[in-house]
């Protein structure tokens, strides 16, 4: 995090005495930027230079200019920042260090006889704030229609390079987190836990369960970890070979961005950390064509959802870091894979999983694509959703994570 953005005001004090057991080292995070930085956000949004709009392309060139212009419009003068910091206040926030590493998290308790922590990991281009509406459904359900007994003890770290999480000290983060994830659940006191996660957060999720099996006691996920089909089998089946045509097809077509992060990504990040628009335009046009949204990103997503998004991002100047990850499986040698493929080998494929499949997330596997990777024992197909599911559908996602551990409790 830039160090004059937390001299102007990002805000750390100890940690409470009446919950200590989250760690001793953990320090309670309040999150207030200084007005300094709102005030250059604000000038820089009005010194926008506009590109040429044309006529009846709505987003067929990647952006609307017409609704670009509109938001701009509302982030300048009718977003308020100190709300969306408000809203994040309520929930406990600390950072700790982990292995050097500073790692912001949100620990919120359960309400019910025997909560079962889980911890739930974020994706690209969001951040924590996309689990902000199931947080409290998951750690109150009897206030959200479900069953006290289905409490859960909610952690939700922010990826390092994201939010308010240092950035990576050096490549190949994206292998450790998993790692890192384990040590903060150790650390708040938790010997048996379950997972989450989309995205990264589902790449992130594997690797702790596969690396800490006996520790997590299932992991529910809402897409297969992409990077599976890089070495596609030799015996695939017709669904499997439809999706590996599908993947191929999307990186051709849509996943241009994917290359750029994870070949030349500061080539990329100087102009979207020197310009708000640009930033804004970056994420929008991912949450407008992952989501299901019809085409419309308000369909799915308030004006403030999406802004508050976008300036966790200005504020913490974390565009570039959240690059990582693409960089780190971009450059990943032979000695990396190897490695990789001998904690496969030594780990264990037999903890529980879950997959809830939204019809409009980037792909759609069938389900003997994941069987080839995981111990399948539930499998959702959504009735609608896309790739933020927590943000576009948090009932359909909760009631399928309640449902999927709630044997798995005691």
């Amino acid at each position: 995090m830039p160090s004059d953005l937390m001299a102007g005001g990002l805000e750390m004090q100890s940690y409470a005495d009446d919950q200590s057991d989250t760690g001793p080292h953990a320090e309670r995070f309040i999150v207030h930027v200084a007005e300094a930085v709102l005030d250059d956000l604000r000038q820089r949004l009005a010194r926008t230079r506009w590109i040429t709009e044309i006529s009846g392309a709505g987003w067929d060139h990647g952006l609307d200019v017409s609704y670009m212009r509109g938001l701009i419009d509302y982030w300048r003068g009718g977003f308020d920042w100190r709300a969306q910091e408000a809203a994040m206040n309520r929930f406990a926030q600390f950072r700790t260090d982990i292995d050097g590493q500073q790692i912001h998290f949100i620990h919120e308790r359960g309400r019910g006889p025997n909560p079962l922590p889980i911890v739930l990991t974020h994706g690209f281009p969001d951040s924590f704030l996309r689990f902000a509406k199931i947080i409290p459904m998951l750690t109150d359900p009897a206030s959200h229609g479900g069953d006290v007994a289905d409490a859960f003890d909610v952690v939700v770290p922010s990826i390092p390079g994201y939010g308010f999480s240092d950035r990576p000290a050096r490549d190949g983060m994206i292998f450790r987190v998993g790692d890192l994830w384990h040590e903060l659940m150790t650390q708040l006191g938790y010997e048996r836990y379950a997972a989450h996660g989309g995205d990264w957060g589902s790449t992130i999720t594997e690797l702790l369960a596969r690396d800490h099996a006996d520790a997590v006691v299932g992991i529910h996920l809402t897409d297969v970890p992409f990077f599976h089909a890089f070495q596609p089998p030799d015996d695939p089946s017709a669904k499997e070979k439809q999706y590996l045509d599908r993947i191929a097809k999307f990186g051709q077509t849509e996943g241009a961005y994917a290359m750029i992060q994870g070949a030349q990504p500061q080539a990329l990040s100087l102009g979207l950390n020197d310009s708000p628009a640009g930033l804004a335009a970056w994420i929008i046009e991912k949450m407008r064509r992952w989501s299901d949204c019809d085409g419309n990103v308000e369909n799915s997503f308030t004006k403030d959802e999406l802004l508050a998004n976008v300036t966790l991002y200005w504020v913490t100047e974390t565009i570039d870091s959240s690059f990582a990850p693409y960089y780190d499986i971009t450059h990943a040698g032979s000695g990396t894979w190897i490695k990789q493929g001998i904690k496969k080998w030594r780990g264990s494929s037999d903890v529980p999983a879950a997959f809830a499949m939204f019809p409009k997330d980037l792909s759609s596997p069938p389900r003997e694509w994941a069987e080839r990777f995981f111990q399948v024992e539930r499998w959702t197909e959504m009735p609608r959703g896309g790739h933020f599911a927590a943000l576009e559908e948090p009932e359909l996602l909760v009631k399928d994570i309640r449902d999927f551990f709630r044997p798995m409790r005691g």
